[in-house]
């Protein structure tokens, strides 16, 4: 159907993103194609070190799984901030992606774990990588007639903690600005690695490898972490709107980057120090 009706149609997954469009008149598609009678996109389940969760499951849902839990804290952290239940009950985790509003959680999960979308048309299957999928506000680099039918995220190191923060006008709106963040520490406690990914400061999720690369071979401290929240507030540039200005989102983006460090950072050190209980 998407093959013979290209722009002119759109997709109807969960509809928490589709259907306000539609009540807006910001969308005025000729047809609308119904995913939710086919089978086989909601599947959640471990794939070659990979957790790979169907286009089609609920955000709820998703919310919920032990899989999710056990194999990606960082989604598991991310799940309850979006929306409310009813939206989640309904919303799926592709339609939120395709959607690829610039507050979404989502995005910002995929993009710090370099996550793969799944793409499929009637001419075949592509993967794509989140620095490849997210082009720029509501934007994306699928065609009218694709589908993305999958996300894997692969499986994070061991002693690696998570953190999704945010801050929001109320309970449920979209984040002015969030923050996915993920730090992995070696057996003295000493950081590895991790990744920074910002909603809401962008036209499509910010990374920040360069301020995270400062954290490497050091113990994630807190004069460590101001120091990255500082680089990271510098580096920004997002736009001001009627929900807060440019300066504003700056200033908090430094805090909840500290703030979301330091609780990654500790959830490591729990780990680490689990892992050496169990040497001995």
């Amino acid at each position: 159907m998407l093959r013979q009706h290209g722009e002119q149609a759109k997709v109807l997954a969960g509809g928490q993103s589709l259907v306000p469009l539609l009540n807006f008149r910001l969308a005025r598609p000729a047809y609308v194609v119904d995913l939710n009678e086919i089978s086989g996109l909601d599947g959640i389940r471990v794939d070659d070190g990979h957790l790979a969760i169907g286009a089609m499951a609920r955000q709820r849902t998703v919310e919920t799984s032990g899989l999710v839990r056990q194999h990606c804290s960082l989604l598991a952290d991310a799940m309850p901030q979006i929306g409310h239940v009813q939206i989640r009950n309904r919303g799926t985790v592709g339609g939120s992606l395709a959607h690829a509003d610039p507050a979404a959680e989502l995005p910002a999960v995929v993009a710090a774990l370099a996550g793969d979308l799944v793409m499929r048309s009637a001419r075949g299957k592509r993967t794509l990588k989140p620095e490849q999928f997210f082009k720029a506000y509501l934007t994306t680099a699928a065609e009218p007639d694709e589908l993305l039918v999958e996300v894997r995220l692969p499986a994070m190191p061991p002693r690696t903690g998570s953190a999704f923060l945010e801050i929001s006008r109320r309970h449920g709106d979209f984040a002015l600005v969030g923050v996915a963040a993920t730090v992995t520490v070696d057996t003295d406690g000493v950081c590895t690695g991790g990744t920074l990914a910002l909603t809401g400061v962008g036209p499509t999720p910010v990374l920040a490898p360069d301020a995270m690369r400062t954290l490497l071979g050091v113990k994630p401290d807190i004069p460590a972490l101001e120091d990255v929240g500082r680089r990271v507030s510098e580096t920004l540039r997002p736009e001001s709107d009627l929900h807060a200005s440019s300066g504003y989102r700056k200033h908090v983006a430094g805090v909840l980057v500290r703030r979301a460090l330091a609780r990654a950072a500790e959830r490591a050190a729990g780990l680490a120090e689990h892992a050496r209980e169990g040497r001995t």
